[in-house]
This record gives C-alpha cells, sequence and structure tokens, in this order.
C-alpha cells in the first residue's frame, strides 16, 4: 500500500541547504544554465523518513492557481514520472517537478519545517514570488 500525504506550505526562509543535482527525465545532466532548485537537509532526512531513499517513492511538487495570492504549492509522495517532469536528487531522495511549475518556483529552496502546531514540507527563497499571504500557503508572481 502506498502512502500519500498532502501538504501546503508557508514561504519562510531558512539558513542551511545544499543545491541539488538536477536530472531530466532521461537521467542526462543539465547544465548550469537550467533551471535548478535546492533540496534543504531537513528535506532529504523526512523523506528518507518517509521511506522514500532507495525505492520509487518521490515527493512531487507542482504550483496550482488558488489561495489568496494566486498561486499555491502542492505537495504529496508519488511514484510515477511523467513525460515533462524534472527529477532533483540529493543523497538518494528525489523531488520531482513538471516544467510548467519549475517556471514559478526555479532558484528556490525546497524544505521541511517543524512547530509546535504542524509540520509540512515549504519552498522558501524563491525567487519568482512577490508577495505571499499572512498564511504563507499562497504567493505572487513577479512580473519582469
Amino acid at each position: 500500500m502506498f502512502l500519500k500525504i498532502k501538504q501546503l506550505i508557508r514561504l519562510n526562509v531558512t539558513s542551511s541547504y545544499r543545491c541539488a543535482m538536477f536530472y531530466s527525465n532521461q537521467n542526462s545532466k543539465i547544465s548550469a544554465t537550467d533551471a535548478r532548485i535546492s533540496i534543504s537537509e531537513n528535506c532529504v532526512k523526512q523523506l528518507k523518513q518517509l521511506g522514500c531513499e532507495g525505492s520509487n517513492a518521490f515527493l512531487r511538487l507542482c504550483v496550482e492557481s488558488g489561495g489568496c495570492s494566486g498561486f499555491q504549492y502542492k505537495f504529496d509522495l508519488d511514484d510515477k514520472i511523467a513525460d515533462d517532469d524534472r527529477i532533483f536528487e540529493q543523497d538518494g531522495v528525489k523531488v520531482v517537478i513538471d516544467e510548467t511549475s519549475l517556471e514559478y518556483i526555479k532558484g528556490s529552496t525546497v524544505d521541511y519545517h517543524t512547530e509546535l502546531i504542524r509540520s509540512a514540507f515549504r519552498v522558501i527563497q524563491n525567487p519568482n514570488a512577490e508577495l505571499g499571504c499572512s498564511c504563507g500557503a499562497s504567493f505572487s508572481v513577479k512580473i519582469d
């Protein structure tokens, strides 16, 4: 039985993170000029605890319209890769993002944050986000 978890995230800033290696769905390396994201150590640790290390399971991140600021992040555990997915891998765990969503979050960091009242995956340091709502679950996109 495959465990599926849905969690919304909040925009916040955290310190330590490491860059993830970026792979296409054919597992060939993409140049440094292409879209990249980072995966924090806390995110890697939580995905390992959820059993994503060494298995087909991974964290899927997508951006959907909605929320009070226009767009919101959606996280799921998944095991199926689509043709337009991009795979970011670090320390044996994967974060998968479709190409459309990647345009909204390239340059960001995927993190896992724990508080007294909740724990959740989240996107931080998103250079494409102009504003976020007070709850932190949604954002508006910078327009050049």
